[in-house]
């Protein structure tokens, strides 16, 4: 149950590009348990990116399937495709590789993840400026309930690291002789926003990037300079709820997570010719997929 939430909580943060809730991957806590080493595969598909309760304006639905080895001894590697599937988008738009550690305790877990993204030059995804990031988790079993503290410094091309910290409270519910996992949860994220500013003087305010939507080869190659206010304080960003559900049969996995996004703490956005405050909106997206 423990490995289940550590790399729940450390997929969010590495895949989780509003892309990648594998939630899938929260189902390995048997084998994780069983001190058994084991090669996961995935194919999920998500109806839009979203971070931090960030998102673009365009929607960014991707198919991203992934394999994983996790060892016996706690060590894990993971590798993914995004396939970006808007209309008139079609093309691989992120590749990442991840690996780390994770222990288990009787009631303390915790692990660490180093992930590396590699995005389309084209990408409009909200954390395409991304390259990398270190993540740590830390999760308590209070058995009725689970509390999990993590934390992340992201590395940005052309800015400032940002630093997250989250905090997670979920219940794990087994019904059907065990073999469908609900697992409801809330979970709160605080920390800088350079990657969004980075994102907004690529992707946004007549900045976008290569020939997609809002793009043409005859469109002048101007750049709006643009700053956020924010950038450098470390705010609330976000509050999210959300309820995996996984059903088992055999070797398989099937996952559904719906899941809500309330942002916190909207952007003051400056440029040459203005200022403008964020209008941040309330987000439903939903993942599914299907794990061997």
């Amino acid at each position: 149950m423990k490995s289940r939430l550590i790399i729940s909580t450390l997929i969010f943060f590495a895949l989780h590009t509003g892309v990648m809730s594998q939630n899938n991957k929260k189902s390995v806590q048997e084998k994780s348990n069983d001190n058994e080493s084991y090669v996961l595969t995935d194919v999920s598909y998500i109806n839009d990116a979203v971070f931090m309760g960030r998102r673009d304006s365009i929607a960014a639905p991707y198919i991203y399937p992934s394999i994983g080895y996790y060892d016996k001894t706690g060590f894990f590697a993971d590798a993914s495709v995004s396939y970006l599937t808007a209309s008139n988008e079609n093309r691989v738009d992120l590749f990442l590789i991840s690996s780390g550690f994770i222990f288990n305790g009787s009631q303390i877990s915790g692990g660490i993840s180093g992930t590396a993204y590699f995005f389309n030059e084209d990408s409009y995804n909200v954390r395409s400026e991304v390259i990398g990031d270190i993540t740590g988790v830390l999760s308590y079993d209070l058995k009725f309930l689970e509390i999990t503290l993590s934390a992340s410094t992201y590395f940005n091309k052309e800015s400032s690291v940002d630093i997250f910290t989250g905090l997670k409270l979920d219940r794990t519910f087994y019904t059907l002789g065990n073999k469908l996992l609900l697992d409801p949860g809330i979970s709160l994220y605080a920390g800088s926003q350079y990657f969004y500013q980075e994102y907004y003087s690529s992707s946004r305010l007549g900045n976008r990037k290569g020939k997609g939507k809002g793009a043409t080869d005859t469109e002048p190659t101007t750049s709006t300079v643009v700053e956020i206010k924010e950038a450098s304080e470390f705010n609330l960003l976000n509050l999210e709820l959300s309820l995996p559900a996984q059903f088992y049969h055999k070797q398989f996995i099937f996952s559904f997570t719906p899941s809500l996004s309330f942002p916190q703490s909207s952007a003051t956005i400056s440029t040459e010719d203005t200022i403008i405050k964020e209008d941040l909106k309330n987000t439903f997206y939903w993942t599914i997929g299907v794990s061997y």
